[in-house]
């Protein structure tokens, strides 16, 4: 692959920040006292997690969203605080402060009322809904774990919604790894996204120096490894592709492109994103890919682009992050 551009060198950079301190200075950043939400623009009306066609983001650590018609224009911000959020069929997810030092996890109805909530260790990280509403994960970063050379690892963990069955850690799942039974003492979990049938899902296992795609039996709780160097798995609404970061030339300290694997033939396409893309990017509909990218100053912007490699980059909400479509 070819050098990275300036502003690609902007995005590794802020990736690496966010990556290698984020036990320290994400800590701190967030330490502070909550601040009020920002006042929503006139005529945004209130956020829900009603289907519809609105963009769901992060504005200043609040859940805010707007219309997809025009996504730099008025915004609605709730008083919900989350450092993530995603939501589906009116079902939300929001990881946000317990206190200062520790977060929750919050399961939000579709006017973003509680509706089950618990402690979860480190700091929030990915967060994802199941298309359907029923399943809900989450990923954060954990420090103490004595195997990681950075002193600090990952944990995942899923909640069922409708039945309440919850796995805090996917390190306990069994592991096949090309074809054959794997345990590993260093095994990390990260970016699960759903299938269509609420059990399977796909996500990172990071192992002996690699990371690999895997698919997921939620129910059998194990998993099987499918390709190397695939971050941060989002599956296409029709559930055939899956929008993921790859680390170039398979190092993560180079930086990551954004990019789409057919699952069918295996087959990766970049996209037009040359910026290092350190996000968990959502299909904002089955053609186009919605991610955070962040400023010199750590500023959150959310961008889009196609998912063919065809097009370039655009701004889509500036000042923003964590975005999910209202489907």
């Amino acid at each position: 692959m070819t050098a990275l551009s300036t502003r690609a060198k902007v995005g590794v950079a802020a990736a690496s920040a966010v990556l290698l301190g984020a036990v320290a200075a994400g800590y701190a950043a967030v330490a502070a006292e909550p601040t009020p939400p920002p006042a929503s623009a006139p005529g945004a009306g209130a956020v829900t997690l009603d289907p519809g066609p609105r963009l769901l983001t992060i504005t200043d650590r609040h859940v805010a969203s707007v219309a997809t018609a025009d996504p730099a224009g008025p915004r609605a911000v709730s008083a919900v605080e989350c450092l993530r959020v995603y939501a589906a069929a009116g079902t939300g997810v929001c990881l946000g402060p317990e206190n200062a030092w520790s977060y929750r996890l919050v399961v939000l109805d579709a006017a973003l009322r509680p509706q089950r909530s618990f402690a979860i260790p480190g700091l929030p990280n990915r967060a994802r809904v199941s298309a359907s509403g029923r399943m809900v994960s989450w990923t954060t970063f954990v420090g103490g774990d004595s195997y990681t050379a950075s002193g600090f690892s990952t944990r995942t963990g899923i909640v069922d919604t409708r039945d309440g069955t919850t796995v805090m850690s996917l390190e306990d799942f069994a592991v096949t790894r090309d074809g054959r039974p794997y345990r590993g003492a260093d095994v990390n979990y990260w970016g699960v996204t759903f299938t269509a049938d609420d059990n399977h899902f796909y996500a990172t296992m990071s192992t002996g120096g690699k990371r690999y795609l895997v698919r997921g039996d939620f129910a059998a709780r194990r998993v099987e490894t499918l390709k190397e160097n695939v971050e941060c798995p989002s599956l296409s609404p029709d559930g055939t592709r899956i929008a993921f970061k790859e680390a170039v030339d398979a190092d993560p300290n180079k930086g990551w492109r954004l990019s789409v694997l057919d699952l069918a033939t295996m087959r990766v396409t970049a996209t037009a994103e040359t910026a290092s893309v350190d996000d968990q990017a959502a299909w904002l509909d089955g053609a186009t890919l919605g991610y955070t990218l962040r400023q010199s100053d750590g500023r959150p912007d959310v961008w889009a682009v196609p998912a063919d490699g065809s097009g370039a980059p655009r701004l889509l909400v500036p000042g923003a992050e964590s975005p999910a479509p209202l489907t």
